[in-house]
């Protein structure tokens, strides 16, 4: 399993990967919300600095997992992309090439 966050930082590194791969091209394309599937496991830690973890599960190992409560979350994401210099965020425009088992 792996953090949530973890997940959407991969996220955020494959549409920046695509962003630039998009550089130059004669066609791009706008990215629109981005919606997020998963089941997470919702586990509590105890101590001082107890939080609540959301850990993305995999698809087989919901059984590992049966001593955490599992969930299954939508996240709907608006990527922005932000000028280096602070500027107002702009619409991002992505390109890239068909990647196998890709929908």
């Amino acid at each position: 399993m792996i953090e949530l966050a973890d997940m959407i930082r991969e996220l955020r590194k494959q549409l920046t990967t695509a962003l630039a791969d998009g550089d130059g091209e004669a066609v791009r394309f706008e990215l629109g919300p981005v919606e997020v599937e998963a089941s997470v496991a919702v586990t509590r830690e105890a101590g001082g600095d107890a939080r609540v973890r959301l850990w993305v599960v995999d698809a087989g190992a919901n059984g590992k997992y049966a001593h955490a409560e599992t969930q299954r979350i939508t996240l709907t994401l608006t990527p922005k992309a932000v000028p280096a210099d602070g500027g107002s965020p702009r619409t991002v425009l992505i390109t890239g090439g068909e990647v196998d088992g890709e929908r």
